[in-house]
């Protein structure tokens, strides 16, 4: 009859082990999801900076062509006008360069915060899993321990 009753009781612990596992394995792919999209809204955050970035140098290109334009017009001008509209376009030349290198600058720092975001995210994504892992097998290890000595 002993023997009968500690079978019991250890069936009922590796039932009970099983079954924990499961729920171990489910939590562990919700990690596994919530560092998934954390990688997902890094991919986008750098995808967006390289669009802003684009942007920025074909405005740099645009400005520059308009001012090499302005140069060239005003070169059929009168020699005066010639250097006021050199000067002009170094100035626009100059303001696109800094235009730019704001932008890009912009760019870089949106994509370094959503990444450190994303990595945050992720850290505490992976420290809840392990936590409910953990907590999960401490339980099942009592439930079987109480199981076995027969509380």
């Amino acid at each position: 009859m002993k023997k009968l009753i500690l079978s019991a009781a250890l069936v009922f612990a590796l039932g009970t082990t099983f079954t924990s596992c499961r729920d171990v394995k489910e939590k562990s792919e919700s990690a596994g999801d919530a560092v998934e999209n954390a990688a997902k809204e890094t991919g986008d955050a750098l995808d967006n900076a390289a669009d802003a970035t684009k942007d920025a140098v074909n405005d740099a290109v645009d400005a520059t062509g308009d001012a090499m334009d302005d140069a060239a017009d005003a070169v059929d001008g009168a020699a005066s006008d010639a250097k006021d509209a050199v000067n002009d376009a170094v100035d626009a030349t100059d303001k696109a360069l800094n235009d730019a290198g704001n932008a890009v600058e912009g760019a870089t720092k949106d994509a370094v915060n959503a990444t450190d975001k994303a990595m945050k995210d992720t850290g505490k994504a992976v420290e809840g899993a392990a936590k409910d892992a953990n907590d999960a097998v401490k339980k099942t290890a009592n439930d079987a321990n109480k199981a076995i000595q027969g509380k």
